[in-house]
């Protein structure tokens, strides 16, 4: 038995409520080193008489394998008690010829006997305080977003297009300061495509006044940028997508603003003299960069900023005074415009300190609020219910890309690291994470599966049978494609003979899937049934009360038999003939 490998953490990812009244607990042991575990648990207070004396009163409950890595085990098992006071340890016997059996509680292993148990101090969670658990909004679980960057969406109102904005779409490749006059009534206008679609979130990018055409560099939080609209038109469009029965995110900036903000227009026009001086981090005055051949990079920058972008100088969010206007913001578009929720831009390079006064303003405003912030890693100090509901999932999707597109890693290296992923996080927070595999940040994934639409549908497919909610980046699902930033930023295809009609059709039809089985794909347990180096084929079933729905993937270069499946059960194929599964199919049916 290989002790070492042997962890549980109290009041962690490893323990924690689910509901007012389950507790899931978790107990992770070396890869096929234990072959059984019982949680012994029950009420700190609890005695019964044995052999006449007094003793803790607990029940055993047998603990399953609820994911596997290359190098672990992970059981799980979710207990109740009417007390809300819990006492719990572990009872965990090896896989040798000759079986042992240990325990293991707070202060370490003991004896895996009644004596040991009795003498042994356990684990505790003293009290179910509601108030601690992670709660995360029911809906988000529910939800198939759509990811709008509102320049290149669609231009709704040329009245207000920019000065020197170019006719919609007529680059190829468009620059990295081009302007096409998308904006709000572009967005109004489509509402009802979105709705056709299957799309029951908008994420907005920013939508604020700021200079670029991204919106990333801030100018001012409280107006709509006059490129976009106004206020009037802003309501409107919620107002619309809430009657739709569609949710609406906001882009906020808060680690950094735009350098032709009027606070930062004060620091350089006064240096330290400047009341806003201490809203940045400026390392000596007067504030000052050397410009290079990029308009977005800089050297020797005299105060701290986004990157190396000189016009994004990064705020400080230790200061009471930008707390107290930031937060402002954050309540003024969920009090005044009814949003559902922010994404949080660099979230990561924001203080802890700054997050949960962010999160306590939210949720005052909306208890079931959304607040999703960008970290690209692991995010488990964000995500302990204090500060965040969720991340963008780049380190979930990444993999899904790394295994079924790039073929960079083995199927097997995949779903270890997939399930590795998942054991980071509560289980009500991994039901909420923001599921990507494109965005205003990388390259489109038409493109990273090198225009093979087969392989593209195959790993959404894939993707949208994961635990999480799943985003469509704006255009993927009419065939846009296109390189870095700025290549991925291209004009919406509005013109139904330039689009590509099968993949439209195959997005509608995932997202109904989607939809329909939100229950068993957001909260039901994952059985890997078959993942093969060889031939590549993987199977995964998702089960929640009695219902399976499975999931058939051909990874591999050949095509691959496949047991026979009743019609009547498939619910999306790609690739089937007869009884084998070709290169980049799938086929997802359901068994009740």
């Amino acid at each position: 038995m290989e002790k070492a490998a042997i962890y549980h953490r109290p009041e962690s990812e490893y323990a924690s409520l689910y509901t007012t009244d389950e507790l899931r607990l978790r107990l992770r042991t070396k890869r096929n080193d234990i072959a059984q575990v019982d949680c012994l648990w029950g009420d700190p207070y609890s005695q019964v008489k044995r052999d006449g004396e007094s003793e803790w009163g607990y029940e055993r409950t047998p603990m399953e394998i609820i994911a596997r890595t290359d190098v672990y085990d992970y059981w799980g098992v979710a207990v109740s008690i009417a007390t809300h006071r819990l006492q719990y340890g572990f009872e965990l016997t090896d896989t040798a010829k000759k079986p042992a059996t240990i325990g293991y509680g707070d202060q370490g292993f003991f004896p895996g006997t009644p004596e040991g148990i009795k003498h042994a101090s356990m684990f505790r969670l003293p009290y179910f305080h509601d108030i601690d658990r992670i709660k995360a909004p029911e809906w988000v679980s529910n939800t198939v977003w759509y990811q709008i960057f509102p320049e290149r969406f669609a231009n709704g109102d040329p009245t207000n297009d920019p000065a020197g904005t170019l006719p919609w779409a007529s680059k190829e490749h468009p620059g990295r300061t081009d302007f096409y006059g998308g904006d709000l009534q572009g967005v109004l206008d489509h509402l009802d495509y979105l709705k056709k679609l299957g799309i029951n979130g908008l994420y907005f990018c920013p939508i604020f006044k700021a200079y670029s055409n991204h919106k990333y560099d801030t100018i001012d939080y409280l107006e709509v940028d006059p490129d976009f609209g106004d206020k009037n038109l802003f309501r409107e469009v919620v107002e619309a997508a809430h009657k739709r029965g569609m949710k609406v995110m906001l882009d906020a900036v808060f680690n950094h603003i735009g350098d032709q903000s009027y606070q930062w227009q004060d620091v350089l026009a006064k240096g330290q003299d400047s009341r806003f001086a201490d809203w940045f981090h400026v390392h000596s005055f007067p504030a000052r960069y050397e410009k290079t051949d990029d308009f977005e990079e800089a050297k020797n920058i005299t105060y701290d900023t986004f990157a190396n972008t000189p016009h994004m100088p990064k705020l400080n969010t230790a200061n009471p005074e930008v707390q107290e206007y930031l937060l402002t913001v954050a309540k003024y578009w969920i009090e005044n415009f009814d949003i559902d929720a922010w994404r949080l831009d660099v979230a990561n390079e924001v203080d802890h300190h700054f997050w949960r006064k962010f999160a306590e303003v939210c949720h005052a405003a909306k208890p079931e609020f959304y607040i999703l912030g960008e970290v690209w890693h692991s995010s488990q100090p964000w995500l302990q219910g204090d500060q965040f509901s969720a991340v963008m999932n780049y380190a979930y999707t990444d993999l899904i890309k790394e295994g079924v597109v790039k073929k960079n890693i083995t199927p097997t290296h995949m779903v270890d690291s997939l399930n590795q992923q998942q054991m980071l996080y509560a289980d009500q927070t991994t039901e909420v994470m923001f599921n990507v595999l494109d965005s205003h940040d990388t390259p489109r994934l038409l493109t990273e599966c090198a225009d093979d639409a087969d392989l593209m549908r195959q790993a959404e497919a894939f993707t949208y049978l994961q635990k999480g909610s799943p985003c469509v980046y704006y255009g993927d699902e009419v065939g846009i494609d296109g390189h870095e930033d700025p290549d991925c930023r291209k004009c919406m295809i509005w013109d139904p003979k330039k689009q590509n009609q099968d993949m439209l059709k195959f997005f509608q039809q995932l997202i109904a899937l989607r939809k329909e089985y939100a229950a068993v794909i957001s909260k039901g347990t994952t059985d890997w049934r078959t993942v093969a180096d060889i031939t590549g084929l993987v199977h995964l079933v998702r089960k929640h009360r009695g219902i399976h729905l499975h999931g058939i993937f051909n990874f591999g270069e050949k095509s691959v038999a496949i047991k026979h499946v009743h019609k009547t059960d498939i619910l999306m194929k790609q690739g089937v003939d007869e009884k084998k599964l070709a290169p980049n199919g799938f086929l997802i049916y359901v068994k009740k």
